[in-house]
């Protein structure tokens, strides 16, 4: 890897940490882009290239990611909507069923014994969603 590509990856992994910690404000990509020190357009390309998916879309998955987790603790799916940086339920709930593959009642009325008697990390590993599993699975 050259020293460039090297730089390129420390500039991406600063924006996707702001992702990672700030999932639940308005983030938008010019934002994210002055993290990674890049022009919004470069930024989404090389963030797609590094990544496998555009930066809007890891900041949703992380945030469905979170609601997963309060759903589970018996959040109701406006709070945990609200509480994930969303503001629209019709949109969350979309974008939750794409990704989960039920949607957020179903996922909350759940039974998740076993997730409750997993390791933190394991839950974590276990439960994250992914748009590219089935592409992966494939």
């Amino acid at each position: 890897m050259s020293p460039e590509e090297i730089a390129t990856l420390t500039h991406l992994r600063r924006a996707r940490d702001l992702m990672d910690r700030e999932y639940a404000r308005p983030l938008d990509v010019p934002e994210m882009a002055r993290h990674a020190l890049m022009s919004p357009a470069h930024f989404s390309r090389q963030f797609k290239a590094a990544y496998g998916e555009t930066p809007y879309g890891y900041l949703m998955t992380r945030r469905i990611e979170r609601a997963m987790a309060l759903l589970r603790e018996g959040t109701s799916v406006t709070d945990a909507c609200m509480a994930v940086g969303c503001t629209s339920l019709g949109s969350f709930s979309s974008r939750f069923t794409e990704i989960v593959g039920v949607t957020p009642t179903v996922y909350r009325s759940g039974i998740h014994y076993a997730v409750m008697a997993m390791p933190t990390h394991v839950v974590k590993a276990q439960t994250r969603p992914s748009r590219n599993r089935e592409v992966s699975r494939a």
